[in-house]
C-alpha cells in the first residue's frame, strides 16, 4: 500500500468521528433518546468550557506580561530617546504588535487552525481596506512624520487651523495641548502634508508692534521713545538691535514699527509689556493714539438751514 493511500485514509479516519457524531445526534433525536443526547452535550459543553478558561488564563497572563514587557521598555525609551512624540508612537506599536502575537498564540491554544484564520483575513481584507483607507493613511502619515520630524514632543505647533502644544504622536491622532486647556487630536495624514509652523525650533524669536501717533508729532521723539523703552526691557535682546522707524502714513494716523528679538520663551510675556509700557509713555509725554472718527451730516437738518 502506498504511502499516498495511507495519508488519505488517515485523514477519512480523523473526520470520520464527527460525521458519526452529527449523524447520531440527529438519529438520537429522531429515536427520543434524550439522554444520551444530553450526555454529548454536556460532554461538549465541558470541553469548550475547559478552553475557554485555558484562553481567559492566557489572555490575562499574557496581558501582564505585556504590560511588564511594555514598561521595560518605556524606561529604556526614557533613557535613549528624548522626543516624547517618537516614545508613545513606539510604544503603541510595541502594545499592538503583542497583543497579535497574544492573540495568534490563544487561537493556536485552542486549537483554531490558524490556516482557516489567515484565509479569513485574507477574503475579507479587500472590503476592511477600503473601510479604513483613511485610517492607514493617517498611520503612514505618522510614520512620516516620525521619520522627517517637523516637532518633537513639547513643541508649540501650529497646523490645520489648530495651535498648541505637542503632547504625543499616536499611531492615528497627533495629541495637542492648546493655551487654554483643550486637547485637540489631528489626524496624522493631513497633518503630515499640509503645513506646519513651529514655533520652538529657534531659540529666539522677533517681535513686531505697530504704534499708531497723530499727525504733527515728532517723529525723532517718538522713535527715541520707542527705543528707550525696548532697550530698558530686561527681556529683550541687545543683538540685534531693536529697530524702531516710521512705517507708514495712514489717513488719520502716522504709523511707526518697533522690531525687537527675545527668547522663544520669552515672546509673549515681552510682547504684552511693551504694550502696556508703550501706551503708558505715549500718555506721559503727551502723544495721541488717533482713533477712527466719522462726520455724519443729515440731508433733512441740511435742507433747513438752506431754506433759512
Amino acid at each position: 500500500m502506498s504511502s499516498a493511500t495511507l495519508i488519505v485514509q488517515a485523514d477519512s479516519l480523523q473526520s470520520l468521528p464527527a460525521n458519526i457524531q452529527i449523524a447520531s445526534a440527529a438519529e438520537l433525536i429522531k429515536a427520543g433518546r434524550f439522554e444520551e443526547l444530553f450526555d454529548q452535550f454536556l460532554t461538549g459543553s465541558i470541553d469548550f468550557l475547559g478552553k475557554l478558561l485555558i484562553a481567559l488564563l492566557i489572555f490575562y497572563v499574557g496581558k501582564w506580561i505585556i504590560r511588564r514587557v511594555a514598561g521595560f521598555f518605556n524606561r529604556v525609551f526614557e533613557k535613549r530617546i528624548d522626543d516624547t512624540a517618537l516614545r508613545s508612537f513606539l510604544l503603541n506599536i510595541l502594545n499592538i504588535s503583542l497583543f497579535i502575537v497574544l492573540i495568534i498564540l490563544i487561537i493556536n491554544t485552542v486549537g483554531i487552525k490558524t490556516v482557516s484564520i489567515a484565509a479569513l483575513i485574507g477574503s475579507v481584507g479587500l472590503a476592511v481596506g477600503l473601510a479604513v483607507k483613511d485610517n492607514l493613511a493617517n498611520f503612514a502619515g505618522g510614520v512620516m512624520l516620525l521619520f522627517n520630524k517637523p516637532f518633537k514632543g513639547g513643541d508649540y505647533i501650529e497646523a490645520q487651523n489648530v495651535a498648541g502644544t505637542v503632547q504625543s504622536v499616536g499611531i492615528l491622532y497627533t495629541t495637542l495641548t492648546t493655551f487654554d486647556n483643550k486637547t485637540v487630536h489631528i489626524p496624522n495624514g493631513p497633518l503630515s502634508t499640509g503645513n506646519i509652523v513651529n514655533y520652538s525650533t529657534q531659540p529666539t524669536r522677533r517681535v513686531d508692534m505697530t504704534v499708531n501717533v497723530d499727525y504733527g508729532s515728532n517723529v525723532e521723539q517718538v522713535k527715541q521713545l520707542l527705543l528707550d523703552i525696548a532697550e530698558n526691557h530686561p527681556g529683550v535682546l541687545k543683538n540685534p538691535t531693536p529697530f524702531s522707524r516710521m512705517a507708514k502714513m495712514n489717513d488719520s494716523s502716522i504709523d511707526f514699527v518697533l522690531r525687537v528679538w527675545t527668547s522663544s520663551d520669552n515672546y509673549w510675556p515681552v510682547t504684552f509689556d511693551l504694550n502696556e509700557q508703550i501706551y503708558e509713555a505715549l500718555n506721559a509725554h503727551g502723544l495721541n493714539i488717533p482713533f477712527p472718527q466719522m462726520t455724519i451730516h443729515l440731508a433733512k437738518a441740511d435742507n433747513e438751514q438752506e431754506k433759512k
